[in-house]
């Protein structure tokens, strides 16, 4: 059992992906309206040692000698993995010792305004912040970041940070209807494409019921018209979430461990990451599934989410 480590899990984006969470739930930046994940509990910009180096090197190196190799690990979770302010030691620790696996990093890019951070992530393989808005109302509207947080340095971080790294950059666009998918926000988004030069831009959308009722998602058409109107090449509407079913990480036990639980009662989120033993995230992928396979349902109670078999 791994307290920072989580899966494999059959990643959309990242093939058969190793998780390193590297700080507690819900410890972010932003605020998002989407989140799967809820609310922020702790919004800051306070990079430290959320979760220690030393007990994630041993994790990892404890997992690399019992278990299959992954195509990516990748530092993600339930919070913002660059506030630890150990990332970059743990990057070169997975390059000097474990060989030959790509390292990617979800984040939500807020930070590499910062010179320091930038230079700690330049040895990973692939970055993959996000860019919902390049307004500063639709940013606040959507993303609700830390309230020393602008849209015009945010951007710049993007910016700088392309002209460092050697790497890849898949930068993912969430598209909210009704938030940032009129013609002035898709125009900005655009222009700051144009500064950033990600080599993919990837557009999401809500899978299921995020940190507020009062959204929906875009369907297929909707993002189709986006990219139609934006014109770039390097544009990409990110598969649904049935997709997973056919990475080699996919566990059809979990799938039938959730339902079996839910059945019982409905449970929350938190709830079943504690009741199965499984990290938030990796939870996450299976709910998705479930969702789309009409096979659980949502109610949302006050600000809680819970999930019930259809």
């Amino acid at each position: 059992m791994y307290k920072y480590l989580f899966g494999p899990v059959p990643s959309r984006r990242l093939g058969m992906s190793l998780g390193v969470d590297l700080v507690q739930y819900k410890v972010c930046s932003l605020n998002c309206i989407y989140c799967e994940c809820g609310s922020t509990t702790e919004l800051t910009i306070d990079r430290k040692e959320y979760v220690p180096y030393d007990i994630v090197t041993q994790e990892l190196e404890r997992y690399f000698q019992n278990n299959p190799t992954p195509d990516y690990i990748t530092f993600s979770g339930s919070g913002e993995p660059t506030l630890n302010s150990r990332i970059g030691d743990i990057i070169q620790f997975i390059k000097q010792n474990i060989h030959g696996i790509p390292i990617a990093v979800l984040t939500n890019g807020t930070l590499l305004c910062q010179k320091q951070l930038r230079t700690e992530i330049l040895s990973a393989d692939v970055v993959l912040p996000s860019l919902d808005a390049a307004s500063d109302l639709a940013f606040r509207k959507i993303n609700r970041p830390f309230r020393d947080i602008n849209i015009n340095q945010y951007v710049q971080g993007l910016v700088d940070f392309r002209s460092e790294f050697k790497g890849k950059i898949w930068l993912e666009v969430f598209i909210i209807p009704g938030y940032n998918d009129n013609i002035n926000d898709l125009d900005l988004l655009k222009k700051a494409f144009e500064r950033i030069e990600p080599d993919i831009i990837q557009l999401n959308t809500l899978d299921r019921p995020g940190a507020v009722s009062e959204i929906r998602s875009s369907n297929r058409e909707e993002l189709q018209n986006i990219v139609n109107y934006w014109q770039l090449e390097n544009v990409e509407i990110v598969a649904k979430s049935p997709a997973r079913k056919s990475i080699q990480s996919y566990r059809s036990d979990i799938e039938s461990t959730i339902l079996e639980t839910i059945q019982r009662r409905p449970c929350t989120l938190e709830d079943l990451a504690k009741i199965l033993g499984l990290h938030i995230n990796e939870i996450n992928k299976y709910l998705d599934v479930l969702e789309s396979d009409g096979k659980i349902d949502t109610v949302r109670r006050k600000s809680r989410i819970f999930y019930k078999k259809t």
